[in-house]
């Protein structure tokens, strides 16, 4: 009796599609962070994983939208952290300092998203600009920050003329320099920005500047 070997059933299909893509995915942010955009190669992609260069096309149409589809995954971990980011119960000042914090870690251990993001701004954002998805995906980060920064304001601790979005600038822009200029920073000033033993006066130096521009007196223009 010859036997056959049994097909496939459609679920097994859809994890073996969904696995495919993510190892896909893994790879390619590797090798965008490490080339770039114009540098990274389909074909060394596609030799690095269990598929085909085919294959690749055929889940994602190209290296365009290959490249988009990593930028998508990327900002959707930031995104989902933030999402889950419980800090309702905590005053003002620890409320926003956790965000921070928040920030902070993320940045620290994904340095290929802040490659990824890099190299986004050298091609002016337009994969970004050209993704329905991420343009959906704005940032639960703004939704906390205002409710915080509310409640700080109700409370008198933060000055009330604060606004969300520089509020994020501020934060994402020491933790992204802190991962994105590590190497050039060494090299001019002989510090490492990622020195283990100056993390936590880092990670702390964050809050407390955040915290002081939130208690800073204004004055009138």
């Amino acid at each position: 009796m010859t036997s056959v070997e049994e097909p496939a059933r459609p679920g097994e299909r859809i994890r073996d599609a969904a696995r495919t893509r993510a190892e896909i995915l893994d790879v390619a942010t590797q090798e965008f962070a490490r080339a770039g955009y114009d540098g990274a190669r389909v074909d060394e992609i596609a030799a690095r994983t269990r598929t085909t260069k085919r294959m690749i096309y055929y889940y994602f149409g190209g290296k365009e939208q290959l490249f988009t589809a990593v930028l998508e995954r990327a900002y959707g971990v930031i995104r989902e952290a933030e999402q889950q980011l419980d800090v309702d119960h905590l005053d003002p000042v620890a409320a926003i300092r956790r965000l921070a914090e928040l920030t902070f870690d993320h940045h620290e251990q994904h340095p290929d998203f802040i490659r990824l993001v890099s190299i986004e701004n050298i091609h002016e954002a337009q994969h970004i600009a050209g993704s329905e998805k991420l343009g959906r995906i704005g940032s639960p980060a703004l939704d906390v920050i205002r409710r915080i920064l509310a409640s700080g304001q109700e409370s008198g601790l933060f000055t009330a003329d604060v606004d969300a979005v520089d509020l994020h600038a501020m934060i994402s822009s020491f933790c992204f320099f802190r991962v994105s200029n590590r190497h050039t920073f060494g090299a001019l000033f002989g510090r490492d920005l990622l020195d283990r033993a100056q993390r936590a006066h880092y990670r702390a130096m964050l809050g407390d500047m955040v915290i002081a521009y939130l208690t800073a007196e204004r004055t009138a223009d």
